[in-house]
C-alpha cells in the first residue's frame, strides 16, 4: 500500500469511527430525553428502558475512544450519557442490605417461580427441578391447561395439596400450588387479560398475602396494557398496603421502567437487589449469542418477610430463567 493510500485509509477509518460514535451518542441521547419527558409512554423507549443496566455500555466505549482520539465534544457528550446510566442504575445497586441475625432463626418458605412459556409443551424439565428443590410454594405464569395435568401426573404436587389455577390457552394462565392453605383468590384483569392473582397463605397461624403477577409484554399491538397493568398493581398496593406481603412473578419490567419503580416506591424490597444480585438477569435465555440481559422476573417482599437466598436457573424450554428463593417469615 502506497503512503497516500495508507493516509486515505486511516482517514476513512477515523471518520467511520466518529460517525459510529456520534450515532451511538444520538440514540442514547434520545433515550435520555424520552425518559425525561415521557418515561415509558413510547413503546420503543419503554423496551430500551428495561435494559438500562446494559443499554448504555456502548457510551463507555465511545468515551474511551473519544478521549484517546482527543475528540473533546464527543467525549463530553458520551460522558454525560455515562453519568445518566450511573444515575439510573445506582438505586438498584444501593438497594443491597445485610440480613439481620435474628432472621436466621425464623420459619421459612421455599419458593419456586417460573414463566414456563406458552409454546413450551413439556413440563418435564420443571418437574425435575421441583423434585430436586422440593418447594413449599410454586407460582407459575404463562401456563396452559395441559401443564397442570403434567404436574399432577408427575407427583411433584403431591406435597402441595392447596392449588389454584387460572385457565387460559394464551399467555395468561397461572398455577399456584402450596404446602400451606390458601384462601380468598382474586383475579385482576385488564381488557379480559388476567395480570395478577391475589390470595393469602395460612402460615404458622397467620394470614400472609401473596400476589402473583404476569403483565403484558411491552410489544405491539396491545403494549399499553402493560402500563395499565403495572399501574393497577401500584394502585392496589397504595389502596390496601398489605403487610406482610410476598409478591412474585413476571412483571415484564425492570428497575429502568416507570411502572416497576412505582411499585417499589410503596416500600417493597426487591429480593435480588437486596441480596446483592441485581445483575442476575432472567430474560432472554433463548438468544443464540447473548446471555440474558434484562431482569424482569422478581420476588418482592414487604413487612417482616426477608428473602435470605435467591437464585436463578435455566428455565427448561422457556425464554425466562426461573427463580428459587428462601423467604423468612417474621414472628
Amino acid at each position: 500500500m502506497s503512503e497516500p493510500d495508507e493516509v486515505e485509509w486511516r482517514w476513512l477509518a477515523a471518520m467511520t469511527l466518529q460517525i459510529v460514535g456520534w450515532f451511538i451518542v444520538a440514540v442514547l441521547g434520545l433515550v435520555v430525553v424520552a425518559r425525561a419527558v415521557a418515561w415509558d409512554r413510547l413503546q420503543l423507549f419503554a423496551d430500551m428502558d428495561a435494559a438500562v443496566e446494559v443499554l448504555f455500555l456502548p457510551a463507555w466505549i465511545v468515551l474511551a475512544g473519544a478521549l484517546l482520539g482527543k475528540k473533546w465534544w464527543m467525549a463530553g457528550a458520551s460522558a454525560l450519557l455515562c453519568v445518566a446510566q450511573i444515575v439510573y442504575v445506582a438505586p438498584e445497586l444501593l438497594a443491597y442490605s445485610s440480613i439481620p441475625a435474628a432472621v436466621r432463626s425464623e420459619p421459612t418458605i421455599h419458593l419456586f417461580d417460573a414463566n414456563v412459556q406458552q409454546d413450551n409443551f413439556s413440563m418435564s424439565g420443571y418437574v425435575g427441578q421441583m423434585r430436586s428443590y422440593r418447594p413449599d410454594l410454586v407460582t407459575l405464569e404463562e401456563t396452559a391447561p395441559w401443564d397442570f395435568d403434567q404436574f399432577l401426573s408427575s407427583g411433584v404436587f403431591d406435597h402441595l395439596p392447596y392449588r389454584f389455577t387460572v385457565t387460559d390457552t394464551g399467555s395468561r394462565g397461572f398455577i399456584i400450588a402450596s404446602r400451606y392453605p390458601i384462601g380468598r383468590p382474586t383475579v385482576f384483569q385488564v381488557h379480559g387479560l388476567a395480570y395478577m392473582v391475589r390470595l393469602s397463605l395460612s402460615f404458622h397461624g397467620r394470614s400472609m398475602p401473596l400476589w402473583v403477577v404476569h403483565t403484558t409484554a411491552p410489544v405491539n399491538p396491545h403494549w399499553n396494557n402493560w402500563n395499565l397493568e403495572l399501574d393497577g398493581v401500584y394502585s392496589a398496593l397504595e389502596k390496601s398496603h398489605p403487610r406482610p406481603l410476598l409478591m412474585v412473578g413476571d412483571f415484564n419490567a425492570s428497575w429502568g421502567n416507570r411502572g416497576f419503580r412505582a411499585i417499589l416506591s410503596t416500600g417493597l424490597t426487591d429480593a435480588a437487589a437486596a441480596r446483592g444480585q441485581p445483575f442476575d438477569f432472567t430474560w432472554n435465555q433463548r438468544l443464540p449469542v447473548l446471555p440474558p440481559f434484562i431482569r424482569i422476573d422478581h420476588v418482592l417482599t414487604g413487612g417482616d418477610l426477608t428473602v435470605t437466598t435467591i437464585s436463578t436457573h435455566s428455565g427448561p424450554g422457556s425464554e425466562h430463567r426461573d427463580i428459587t428463593a428462601t423467604v423468612a417469615v417474621g414472628k
